[in-house]
Parts: structure tokens; C-alpha cells; sequence
């Protein structure tokens, strides 16, 4: 037995993993297991009910539930006695927690978090599911359960077969009839979203406030292809006090899982990855569209924070930051005013306590503030009497004293396992802050992060691990992994006219087709065929706070047919969309179905198809880049390669733009400006 072992009164079967979140609980006193053979073979063999504990590193009530119930030796013992009992980290297993928190949901008849906990029967199918139980409630639950399969298995039996028909037929879909795309529907997708937008905070109306940013990303889409007006006002408004408030780190940079008010003031603390990826792909793009300098510095102090705390040495992104530090929520983040008093001149004190919104007593709880914003600088430096330069340098000063302070605090726990799909979002937003901005560094960075994706969690066949950790991968990548490396393989091509990205791209999506797509419902399943079957196969259909891993394929497949001239490639998404549209329309939801709402507005319009050839095609394609376009994609490079539309389009001694769509281009130009003019979209 190890040392790590001895040293704790208790060591379960998770200490043999390597999750984070697992760990965290591998020296509880209930004697878990991870999800494997082992664990679902002592249920079978033993009849035991299993309970099914799923969460992450990050969340608070996670840690408030082991804390109080996990932790207890009495709660343990009722536990072990009579329960098998399987902890989860859902984000390395989404397909578990999927199967589960649609129990949870089917159970309470409406939305559930984590913890999730599940009951379920030795054979897994789940016969009730809740989340956080304060301690004694969550005794009487496991006293009633047990008591249930003691005296009444029939009727745990019979939940049981109810709950999984009820998983099952969430997966039931009415193939949808080849139809020409409608304007009409196009406008009441759109409308949908922006008039569920708070007009006053941004957002959609009313609390908690989820950042939602495929939500925002297809009204810029919208925006650009109709020059509908208040599809940019809904992203402005949005993306400023975002950047305002208490959910943006005012200090070291990211974005906070979600505001718990309407808004955005006290955030729920932990920092996502796949948050922050996604933002720096937004505001990198609403800094094209608008020009605006706050979305310039937004993106780039995302990237700041995600090199000084999210990146590991093999060039992969870190997972997560808590919420909590010593057990507190917030605790790294929030100041009092005497302590900014202390470390500042009193001018600087001033500055930042009107600046950042400071009350003596706090505007939060225990007397403590969330430093957030109200007013431009320009309003701040008026109101101070001070010049914008005077406050520039003031508040540069006394923010890094405030920083270098706060770094000495005990900080939130970072889960530092590395997720292909994650990283993948990421990836592909450091693309986009390279558009809009030129800096050859985010390019950088994205081409590091390729290359580890490559390096590490991609197989010789084009298999995807899920997760890497202290150099060792493991679990068969899920649908959402193949489909955001695909997109961010796309977008590299797209920035270096390196075809490698581009072949790896497509031989993933063939890859995805045979192991993923279900030839009867026309979409994809969310696990692969070679994967141990689970009570239910699901499919990811809707678009939430990640875009949905089927919209995301439908778009690779569009997007890859017009490279690689595959009718198939274009059939399939076609008649995904198919399956949608009507869907979409008539619940009025366009906000949970956002990415499929940008698929149509990509399908409506004709894909432009811009080719730079010649041996200045870099810095030309950089410059055509920084614009932002919509549906739009490029090729080229200094030789025409073997894409079939670059053929005979080199023009010696030149470098030459074709804006193409359906493979027929418009006359050469040489110059940027001359191509842009060429590109129109459709009227409002």
C-alpha cells in the first residue's frame, strides 16, 4: 500500500484514477468506485441497488454535499451497506451524466444540476435521480430506497421500466422533408432570440445569466447577412456588460461560469474552458464587425489568463478553476474596502473605488464587493475630474497592486486534466482573436495546441481519445470531441492554407460517419459503436451553453463539402437540417437551438468561396481575414494544391482572389478592397 494511501483513514477505488474530481473524493469514507466493470458487476452480483454520484471539480454544491453527507462515517456506512456506490466526473463521462440528468428531468419535470445523484437497479437503468440533499435528507432518501428493494422491488422495478422508455423516446425524431429554405423562417429564428434579450443588461431576460455564446455569435452571423439592426444592438449590449460586470475577472481576465442576478454582478466563481474558448471567438469577431476596443481587450486578457493558468507545458489547456478556496465561495476574488485602503495610495483607492464600484459595506455578502463596472472610462475620468491619460495610469497602477496581492491568496483548485473538446473551442477562438487582430502569437498558440491534439489524443485510424492528464489519455472521445476538433482543424486550415489540417479534418468526419451516425434517424449518436452500451444510445440535438455536437457535425459537413466537392458530405447535413427546422420554428426557442439557426442562415445564402493563390497569399489572406464575413470560406496558398476549386488558378508572378460560390468565380482581382466589394448578402 502506498504511502498516499496510509496517510488517510480511508482510501477508496478511486484513488487509482486520475480526474481531479474523482480524486477529491477518493479518501471519503464511502467506498466508491469509478464507473467500470468492476463496480457494475458487484451491483449484478450482489443486488444492489447503485447509486450514481456525478459532478465536477468546479462545482460548489459538489463540494457542500461531500462535505456534509460523503465525509460523515454514518451517511457512509448506510451507503456502503446497502448501495453500490459510483462517483462520475460528468465531463469526462457526458454520456453517463446525459442518460441520468434526463431521469433527473423526466423525475422532477423540470431542469436539475449537479450533484446529480441517481438511484438506479444492478442492471443501471435508474429508477429516481435528485441533486444536493442537506445531510438528513439525503439519510432519508437512502433509508427509503432501501427499504423500497427490501419489502417492494416490483415497484422500483417498474419505475425503472417507465424512466427508460421515457430516455428512450427523447430520442424518438420525425425525418424531416427535403423543403426550400424560407426567409420567413430564417427572420422568426432570429426574432425569437433577440426579443427573449434583456434590452437593458443584455443577456436573456430575467436570472441566473448564462453567457450562451453560439447564442451571440449567430446574431453577428444574422446581423452581417441582413444588416438587421438590432441583431448587433442584442450583441452590444450583451457583450459590454458582460464585460462590466462582476461575472468578468476585472483583474486577471476570464469569464465566470454564469451570474447568479440579473445583472451580471455576482458571478457563480468557477472559470470553464470552454467558456472562455467560446467568448474569445466572440468578442475576437464583435471586435471585426464593430471596431470597439473593450472587445480587443477582453480577448486579450482571456488569452493572458489562460497562459499564466490554464496552459500545460505539453501545449494542452487545463479544464477548469473552482469556485471555492478555503471552502469559501468567491473568497480569491472579492475585496473589502479596507483592504483595498491598505495597499493602495489614496488616490489609487479612489480611483478603484469608483471605478469598480466599492461600497464601505460591501456590495455583496460579509461586507465584501465584487469589483465590476457601470461607466466608460470616459464618464469615470469626467465625474473624478481627471484627464482619460491620469486615470489610464492610475488604474493601471493600482491594478496590478491589487493583483500581485490577490496572487498571494490561497487560490481556487484548478482541474488540470485536459479535454479534446475543450480544447478544440479554444483552439478555435485563439484562431479568430488571430483574424481580428493580427497578432501572429494567438496564431501561435492555436498551431501548439493542434499539434498536442495531434501528438496526443489522435490515433493512427482517426480515433480521439477524451481527456489527457500527467501524459496518459483515456475514454473514447465522445461526438462533441470529433466535432469541435473537425471545426478548429477547419479554421487552421483556413489560417495557414496548410492542407494537413484540412486532410485530417476530413478523415476525421469520415471516421465519425462510421462510428457515429445513425442511418435511421439521419443524426449522430453522442457515443461511438465501439463504445460498452449504456441503458440508452443518445444524441446530442439541441445547442445549450456548448453548441450541440450534431449541429456542429452539420456544419463541418456543409462546410467540408464545398472543399471537397462530397455530395454525401452535403446530403447528410442537408437533411439534418431537415430534421430541425421545424422544430426550431414552432417552439420558439431559437436560443437552445442556435447553431442549427446559423446552419440555415449558411444554407439559405450560397457559401462564398475565397481563393488566394500566389506566392503573397498569406499576408493577403491575413488582411481579407480580419474582416469578419459571414458563411464564408478560404483556400489557397503560394501553389494551387490539390483542392479541386484552386485548379488552374495560379497566375505567374501574382497573387490573385477568386470569390467563388457554388464553384463558379467572379473575375480575378488583386487587390482586398477590390474582393470585398464583390461579396453581397441577402436584403432585410
Amino acid at each position: 500500500m502506498s504511502q498516499q494511501q496510509t496517510s488517510h483513514p480511508h482510501t477508496n477505488h478511486l484513488i487509482h484514477e486520475n480526474s481531479p474530481y474523482l480524486l477529491q473524493h477518493a479518501h471519503n469514507p464511502v467506498d466508491w468506485y469509478p464507473w467500470d466493470k468492476e463496480a457494475l458487476e458487484k451491483a449484478k452480483k450482489e443486488n444492489k441497488l447503485m447509486i450514481i454520484s456525478i459532478g465536477y471539480a468546479a462545482c460548489h454544491w459538489c463540494h457542500v454535499m461531500e462535505h456534509e453527507s460523503f465525509e460523515d462515517s454514518t451517511v457512509a456506512g448506510i451507503m456502503n451497506d446497502h448501495f453500490v456506490n459510483i462517483k462520475v466526473d460528468r465531463e469526462e463521462r457526458p454520456d453517463i451524466d446525459d442518460v441520468y440528468m434526463t431521469a433527473c428531468q423526466l423525475v422532477s419535470q423540470r431542469g436539475c444540476g449537479w450533484p446529480l445523484n441517481a438511484f438506479a437497479l444492478p442492471d443501471g437503468r435508474p429508477v429516481w435521480a435528485g441533486t444536493y440533499f442537506p445531510k438528513d435528507q439525503w439519510m432519508n432518501v437512502l433509508n427509503q430506497f432501501q427499504k423500497m428493494w427490501e419489502e417492494e422491488p416490483e415497484k422500483l422495478n417498474e419505475y425503472a421500466e417507465q424512466l427508460t422508455q421515457g430516455i428512450k423516446q427523447q430520442e424518438e425524431i420525425v425525418l424531416g422533408k427535403p423543403q426550400a429554405l424560407q426567409k420567413d423562417h430564417m427572420h422568426a429564428m432570429a426574432n425569437n432570440l433577440i426579443n427573449r434579450v434583456d434590452k437593458k443588461h443584455g443577456g436573456r431576460e430575467g436570472a441566473p445569466k448564462f453567457p450562451m455564446p453560439s447564442n451571440y455569435l449567430y446574431l453577428l452571423n444574422y446581423h452581417k447577412m441582413t444588416g438587421v439592426v438590432r441583431s448587433l444592438e442584442a450583441v452590444e449590449t450583451t457583450l459590454q456588460k458582460m464585460a462590466y460586470g462582476g461575472i468578468y475577472d476585472q483583474l486577471g481576465g476570464g469569464f465566470a461560469r454564469y451570474s447568479v442576478d440579473a445583472v451580471w454582478l455576482v458571478p457563480h466563481f468557477e472559470k470553464m474552458l470552454y467558456d472562455n474558448g467560446q467568448l474569445l471567438n466572440l468578442y475576437s469577431s464583435a471586435y471585426q464587425v464593430t471596431g470597439n476596443e473593450l472587445y480587443k481587450t477582453i480577448a486579450y486578457e482571456i488569452v493572458d489568463w489562460l497562459d499564466r493558468e490554464m496552459t500545460d507545458s505539453s501545449g494542452g489547456f487545463y479544464s477548469s478553476l473552482d469556485a471555492d478556496s478555503e471552502g469559501e465561495e468567491g473568497k480569491f476574488y472579492v475585496w473589502t474596502t479596507n483592504e483595498v485602503d491598505a495597499l493602495l495610495t489614496p488616490e489609487e483607492a479612489k480611483v478603484i473605488r469608483n471605478y469598480y464600484n466599492l461600497e464601505d459595506k460591501g456590495n455583496w455578502e460579509h461586507e465584501k464587493n465584487i469589483l465590476h463596472r457601470q461607466d466608460s472610462d470616459e464618464t469615470v475620468a469626467r465625474e473624478l475630474d481627471l484627464s482619460l491619460t491620469d486615470l489610464t495610469i492610475t488604474l493601471k497602477s493600482a491594478k496590478e497592486k491589487l493583483f500581485r496581492a490577490r496572487a498571494l491568496r490561497v487560490r481556487p483548485g484548478l482541474d488540470d486534466k485536459v479535454l479534446t473538446s475543450w480544447n478544440a473551442l479554444m483552439l478555435r477562438g485563439l484562431v479568430q482573436a488571430y483574424r481580428a487582430t493580427q497578432d501572429q502569437s494567438f496564431l501561435d498558440r492555436a498551431l501548439r495546441n493542434g499539434a498536442f491534439i495531434r501528438r496526443e489524443m489522435l490515433k493512427e485510424d482517426y480515433r480521439l481519445d477524451r481527456n489527457y492528464k500527467d501524459g496518459t489519455t483515456k475514454i473514447n472521445a465522445f461526438l462533441d470531441d470529433y466535432a469541435f476538433v473537425i471545426e478548429s482543424f477547419i479554421s487552421l486550415y483556413q489560417a495557414t492554407f496548410d492542407e494537413s489540417w484540412l486532410n485530417d479534418a476530413k478523415a476525421l468526419t469520415d471516421y465519425t460517419i462510421e462510428h457515429f451516425y445513425d442511418e435511421d434517424s439521419k443524426f449522430f449518436f453522442y457515443t461511438s459503436n465501439l463504445d460498452d452500451p449504456l441503458v440508452a444510445r443518445k444524441k446530442e440535438l439541441g445547442d445549450n451553453v456548448i453548441p450541440g455536437s450534431n449541429s456542429a457535425m452539420a456544419r463541418n459537413l456543409n462546410f467540408l463539402s464545398h472543399y471537397y466537392y462530397q455530395n454525401e458530405y452535403e446530403s447528410i447535413s442537408d437533411q439534418m437540417l431537415f430534421n430541425m427546422i421545424d422544430p426550431v420554428v414552432q417552439s420558439k426557442q431559437t436560443s437552445f437551438y442556435s447553431n442549427w439557426a446559423l446552419l440555415f442562415l449558411e444554407k439559405i445564402h450560397p457559401t462564398y468561396e475565397i481563393a488566394i493563390v500566389g506566392p503573397d497569399f498569406q499576408s493577403m489572406a491575413s488582411e481579407f481575414q480580419s474582416h469578419f464575413l459571414s458563411n464564408t470560406i478560404y483556400l489557397g496558398g503560394s501553389k494551387e494544391g490539390s483542392l479541386e476549386l484552386l485548379k488552374d488558378k495560379l497566375q505567374p508572378g501574382q497573387t490573385t482572389i477568386y470569390v467563388c460560390q457554388n464553384r463558379v468565380c467572379q473575375l480575378p482581382v488583386v487587390k482586398v478592397d477590390e474582393a470585398l466589394r464583390q461579396i453581397k448578402y441577402l436584403e432585410d
